[in-house]
């Protein structure tokens, strides 16, 4: 076979295999960003959270934000790990309306908007752009310590801190207010939002076999409640 026709049978191979630039990133993997069943309806966290163990939080002075990772992390467990995208631009891409993905990069949110769920406020993102929006613990790090899992291993913690079901895109200054705070000592400001706020935090502690105060029990009870019967 002479010079002219390798070439040939070369190019014709690269036609039919595909020509890839090794910089290309794959697709994400299409691995679902809510766990089965989650959040629980009102009956099913009515029964969980009267499952609960209740007690008082313990260890608090001992909580670092480390021990749940230093960072974002896909290589977990929990919902929506181990596919190749951001935990962060996973929770975006499950919370945005009018969502726009990256064309060479399906994981990077390039804008969309996000109706707030704990003040109804609409919050547009930008890629790039500093946003008014951020990544919520609905049942926060150190809340969930307190509560039991300073006696967790790290890799449970690092699962934790990254399962977006625990997850909520929400305001940021709302967040901020938020902080640490269960559920007996901060509520959403917006009240239509109260029954699915005890549903979610309600299955998250079901979920991971996290403890409630007496306090925070009664007011889950209460927000609970706020469902339609």
């Amino acid at each position: 076979m002479g010079p002219r026709a390798l070439v040939v049978v070369v190019a014709a191979a690269l036609l039919v295999t595909g020509c890839h630039h090794q910089d290309a990133t794959p697709p994400p993997a299409r691995i679902p960003l809510v766990g089965h069943g989650f959040p629980p309806d009102a009956a099913t966290a009515r029964a969980q959270l009267k499952g609960l163990k209740v007690e008082w939080g313990r260890n608090w002075e001992s909580y670092k934000r480390e021990a749940f990772g230093r960072y974002w992390s896909d290589d977990t467990d929990g919902v929506g790990g181990r596919n190749g995208c951001d935990t962060r631009d996973d929770v975006l891409r499950r919370d945005l309306a009018e969502l726009r993905e990256g064309d060479r990069n399906p994981c990077v949110v390039v804008s969309g908007l996000l109706h707030d769920p704990y003040t109804g406020k609409e919050l547009p993102y930008t890629y790039r752009r500093a946003s008014q929006i951020e990544t919520d613990h609905v049942v926060a790090l150190g809340a969930a310590w307190r509560a039991g899992a300073y006696a967790w291993t790290p890799a449970r913690r690092l699962e934790y801190a990254n399962d977006l079901d625990v997850l909520l895109a929400v305001d940021k200054q709302t967040n901020q207010d938020k902080g640490s705070r269960t559920a007996d000592k901060w509520r959403p400001p917006r009240r239509a939002y109260w029954c699915e706020y005890a549903r979610r935090y309600t299955g998250i502690k079901a979920k991971y076999g996290l403890s409630v105060t007496p306090p925070e029990k009664t007011a889950l009870e209460e927000l609970l409640g706020t469902c339609p019967q």
